[in-house]
């Protein structure tokens, strides 16, 4: 009879006995967790600051872009050449909107011979120019490459161009293409003539045409060709001389914070897109 007694008096014990031991490696469990979990913290701070040291080296070790500025862009090109290309129009300079000067600009001119009866000359020209600075995305001049021969296939691929031609141009920036192609439109024949040139970390787009209109001649693709790439040339001159004899300098080590905001993949700007584009009077690619 006393048995069972016993026997009921001992389970309690022996459930708490296990149920103690139980605890145990529970509790060790969860205090290795605890303490894998801090130590993780600890070995991912000593290697963020590392991480961003290792991210400046980087961008450090990035060589400044060689200029650090623009001329302005209705002065790079001298009088006497303006006289030649746009003869009734040397005087009538457009200068596009830019929100950072230093890094973008273009200006435009254009000029109608009027002869009545006879008809009419028209010439139309742009000057764009737009500067890459060094940084993560990559060194200036790189990024300016980059650019550069994007702005050579858009003037390959021009809506409407008849008979497109590309050669290089000698003497004229780091690396220059002509492009030259013709476009019919219901006011005449036009002659197309775009040079793109980059100079070390910058990019001058040069476009220039004309037609004769009202019954007058086409003018001379080749001469049209041949005042364009003297312009273009002038104006790599102006890009140089605004940055000095020795092109590079030290406020070239810091970029502006326009040019940081701005990427090389992104459209460089609204007036340096159009320098693929003639003018209004019919001479747009659209």
């Amino acid at each position: 009879m006393h048995r069972p007694v016993q026997r009921v008096g001992r389970a309690p014990r022996l459930t708490r006995i296990l149920v103690s031991a139980a605890a145990v490696p529970v509790m060790l469990v969860a205090a290795g967790c605890s303490s894998d979990s801090d130590s993780g913290d600890d070995a991912q701070k000593s290697v963020t600051p590392d991480a961003k040291v290792s991210e400046s080296a980087s961008a450090d070790a990035i060589q400044p872009a060689a200029y650090a500025t623009l001329p302005d862009p209705c002065s790079v090109l001298s009088k006497k050449t303006l006289g030649e290309l746009v003869p009734k129009g040397s005087k009538s300079g457009k200068k596009g909107t830019s929100d950072d000067a230093a890094q973008r600009g273009n200006c435009n001119w254009s000029s109608l011979d009027n002869n009545g009866v006879k008809g009419s000359q028209f010439r139309w020209l742009n000057v764009a120019l737009l500067r890459f600075d060094s940084d993560t995305r990559g060194a200036g001049d790189e990024q300016a490459h980059a650019y550069f021969e994007k702005q050579v296939t858009g003037a390959q691929s021009a809506k409407g161009a008849k008979g497109v031609k590309s050669e290089p141009v000698a003497g004229t920036g780091d690396e220059a293409t002509a492009v030259r192609y013709d476009l019919k439109k219901k006011e005449g024949s036009f002659k197309q003539q775009t040079i793109v040139t980059r100079v070390e970390n910058v990019v001058v787009t040069l476009d220039y045409n004309g037609a004769g209109l009202a019954g007058e001649k086409t003018p001379d693709a080749a001469d049209l060709l041949k005042d364009a790439e003297k312009a273009a040339k002038e104006a790599v001159a102006a890009v140089t001389a605004a940055n000095g004899d020795g092109g590079a300098s030290a406020s070239a080590s810091e970029p502006s914070s326009s040019s940081k905001a701005s990427s090389g993949s992104k459209a460089p700007s609204k007036s340096a897109s159009k320098s693929a584009s003639p003018s209004k009077s019919a001479t747009k690619k659209d």
